[in-house]
């Protein structure tokens, strides 16, 4: 460059290289890619978001029916039993949220971290899977035995104190399974309020989900079930088998279809995991790529 003077000057020139390394890694970042599998990226996602919101919708469910029983009122009645279908359902609900949210954040941010974490719980449920059907098909005397010691402690008794366990026990016994107690009718006696030592009018009755149905009417008779227990044979009234035999019976029949459901699930959830770590391997070798492009870069 020439000055006023006439003397030429030379103007150093600013070194370009470093920011064209800066420049040419960052360019690899948003373009070079090709390691992660879009398909199998998206997959992962769309599969998780319908998770997630499925979690969310069952919490809100059980929280609005906790908020209607009012039990927010006393945690007692929350925590007294497990089986409590307003707790099971927002347990599922949370469960299902998190490890919905894992997969969906996991797979959409390229997070290794949340998506180790994915395929962890989806692993332990898989786990949970194999042990109910290895507990259902080979120790199922062993699981009945459960089931009863359990039900008759926490179940019967807790008939009429719990609304939405009065209506599980009402469809289980009337629409589903036909049924009346765990082993028969006489289960009922471990309620307060149909034992025979009550002295409300349901003593030595039962719920009016044990009665058999009358074809001639349409209109349910919920005092049907009233001094059952008094009747010499109370089978002309009131459903006779027990829930377990009927749930043993209808099991049975339906062991291809359950099976088929099941071995569907378990697939799900392996094929879940194998995207997910497929995906996972993915974002790893592509980070190894951009680490590999940018300490070449610093070389040259």
């Amino acid at each position: 460059m020439s000055g006023q003077d006439g003397h030429v000057y030379v103007v150093p020139s600013r070194s370009t290289s470093q920011p064209s390394k800066f420049s040419t890694l960052s360019r690899l970042r948003r373009r070079d890619r090709s390691e992660v599998s879009v398909v199998i990226k998206y997959i992962v996602f769309g599969f998780n978001v319908v998770f997630w919101l499925m979690g969310a919708f069952l919490i809100g469910i059980g929280v609005w029916a906790a908020v209607q029983k009012d039990v927010a009122s006393n945690i007692l009645t929350l925590s007294s039993s497990i089986l409590d279908p307003v707790v099971l359902l927002i347990l599922a609900g949370c469960i299902i949220f998190v490890i919905g949210f894992f997969g969906c954040i996991g797979a959409l941010r390229e997070n290794t971290y949340l998506l180790l974490a994915y395929v962890i719980c989806v692993g332990i449920i898989l786990l949970l899977l194999i042990v109910a059907a290895i507990l259902v098909f080979a120790c199922k005397e062993w699981l009945k035995n459960q089931i009863i010691a359990s039900s008759l402690d926490n179940i019967i008794p807790k008939y009429r104190d719990d609304p939405d366990l009065q209506n599980l026990i009402d469809w289980v016994q009337g629409e589903w399974l036909y049924c009346c107690g765990l082993k028969d009718y006489e289960d009922w006696k471990r309620n307060i309020y149909f034992n025979c030592s009550s002295p409300g009018v349901e003593a030595c009755g039962v719920p009016f989900s044990c009665c058999l149905p009358d074809p001639s009417s349409s209109i349910v008779n919920i005092q049907c079930g009233y001094g059952a227990m008094q009747l010499l044979d109370p089978s002309g009234v009131i459903y006779s088998k027990g829930c377990i035999e009927q749930g043993d019976a209808w099991f049975n029949k339906y062991l291809i279809p359950i099976a088929g459901v099941t071995v569907a699930v378990a697939v799900i959830q392996i094929l879940g995991i194998c995207f997910a770590w497929n995906l996972r391997g993915d974002i790893n070798a592509q980070k190894a790529k951009w680490k590999s492009h940018r300490n070449s870069s610093y070389s040259a």
